[in-house]
């Protein structure tokens, strides 16, 4: 069974800076893409970045320049770097991933639980 747990939510101040990690375990063979989303309270679930099994990365405009997606394919983890907090980035951030099992199997789509961004003074 695969699962996604992210860590590294919490509060910080206008500014601040925090690191999300989001860890893959289980049964895994190759992982393709993944990303990181988030969603606050009343509002749509938001793409903010993707990094490739290649690294190639996207970004949502909200995010380009403050945030920085990185992957370790050796450690089965996803990174999302964010720099410049401000209080509009409080959310639940949940990372994705999409992710083979074995050499004979397909990919699917997994998504851990999420973890809370609060940014505030």
């Amino acid at each position: 069974q695969v699962r996604l747990v992210e860590s590294g939510g919490g509060q910080v101040q206008p500014g601040g800076s925090l690191t999300l990690s989001c860890a893959a375990t289980g049964t895994i063979f190759k992982i393709f893409g993944m990303g990181w989303y988030r969603q606050a309270p009343g509002k749509a679930l938001e793409l903010l970045a993707g990094v490739t099994r290649g690294g190639g990365t996207d970004y949502a405009d909200s995010v380009k320049g403050r945030f920085t997606i990185s992957r370790d394919d050796a450690k089965n983890m996803v990174y999302l770097q964010m720099n410049n907090l401000q209080p509009e980035d409080t959310a639940v951030y949940s990372c994705t991933a999409d992710i083979q099992s074995n050499a004979a199997g397909g990919t699917n789509n997994y998504w851990g639980q999420g973890t809370q961004v609060t940014v505030s003074s």
